[in-house]
């Protein structure tokens, strides 16, 4: 596996990530362990969590449990050092942790010292700001999204809070970076501004959604990410399991993510299996596996880019560990192209 630097984090981390939100879900602790196991075997070094998680659905019970089963792993391989530890503060909206509330000073620090028990850890290397304090436009919010409600004030204030109480975090030893997660590239930008002007931390990446089907990133945030050397650590890199060809005919396997979350989260439209198709028939014409196919497209991307390989079993975590060998030909990589410009927004 690649190894490179994660931003200007001075941490160099595998070209992929491992995905945990699964984990105490669909995933039971014993196979979440043995991905873990086979993902540091492969050369992946960084594992991403949050404290809301596992998903599908987000429960107020289960709320924590994937960090604990990722501490439970530290304390009993104790090969901390090994690892890269990314997880996420929870803020507005994610009503199954503190009622939803905004992130704020005080929640972070909550939320540090919550993350940091059940991690069995005394430090996080890179602690994310899940969502936003402000409407943005992700999770297929862009299709309504009117900014004329944002409060610029309010929202510089916010950003100027946590980035100090991410300064005393540093300070005390228990994160190492921040950084943050669904954000737009003004918010991005003015988080870089922000940190510059008061002596601030930096941001150290943006973890938002990416794929064949989301590309939402290849503009204004694509430049932004180049020109900051800010890695986009890409959520979704298999667009929930579509890309995989295993929900086409509108099909729900059993024990899939769609058994759970019947519309993949608003993924599900009626664009959405023909645009699959295109991908699925690009690859079958190429001998490829299109799971490793749109993994390995991600890896070409001309700006920081790290997929993160979410795996509910150790078998799909191990058709995802190929992809980084694969190397897609110059006419496999312009069919993906004329496939975008045919079906460039499908949810």
């Amino acid at each position: 596996m690649q190894m490179i630097p994660l931003g200007r984090t001075g941490l160099t981390v595998s070209r992929f990530c491992l995905g945990t939100m699964t984990w105490g879900g669909q995933t039971p602790e014993p196979e979440a362990h043995a991905q873990i196991d086979r993902a540091l075997a492969a050369g992946i070094n960084f594992l991403d969590a949050a404290e809301m998680y596992p998903t599908q659905p987000v429960r107020p019970e289960t709320v924590g449990k994937t960090e604990e089963i990722i501490g439970n792993w530290i304390a009993k391989s104790r090969r901390r050092d090994e690892i890269v530890l990314a997880t996420k503060l929870s803020g507005q909206g994610q009503n199954a942790v503190r009622c939803g509330a905004p992130a704020t000073a005080a929640t972070m620090v909550e939320a540090v010292e919550g993350s940091l028990r059940r991690l069995q850890t005394e430090v996080i290397d890179l602690y994310q700001l899940h969502v936003p304090n402000r409407p943005a436009y992700h999770f297929r919010q862009n299709w309504d999204f009117d900014p004329s409600t944002q409060d610029r004030a309010a929202t510089e204030a916010g950003m100027l809070e946590l980035l100090e109480t991410a300064q005393g975090l540093i300070a005390a030893g228990k994160i190492r970076h921040f950084a943050v997660s669904n954000e737009t590239t003004w918010g991005a930008a003015l988080w870089l501004r922000l940190a510059e002007q008061h002596g601030l931390p930096r941001i150290a990446t943006i973890q938002n959604e990416y794929s064949l089907l989301c590309r939402l990133a290849d503009t204004d945030m694509a430049e932004l990410c180049h020109n900051e050397a800010l890695p986009l650590l890409a959520f979704s890199p298999l667009a929930a399991g579509l890309l995989t060809g295993k929900y086409q005919g509108d099909a729900t396997p059993e024990g899939s993510r769609r058994g759970r979350t019947p519309n993949l989260g608003g993924r599900i439209t009626p664009q959405v299996f023909p645009a699959v198709a295109a991908y699925l028939e690009i690859a079958a014409r190429h001998g490829l596996d299109p799971a490793q196919m749109a993994l390995a497209w991600v890896l070409t991307r001309p700006w920081p880019m790290i997929p993160i390989l979410g795996a509910t079993t150790l078998a799909q975590l191990e058709t995802a560990l190929a992809a980084e060998a694969l190397v897609l030909s110059a006419e496999v990589l312009a069919e993906i192209e004329q496939a975008h410009r045919a079906h460039p927004l499908p949810f």
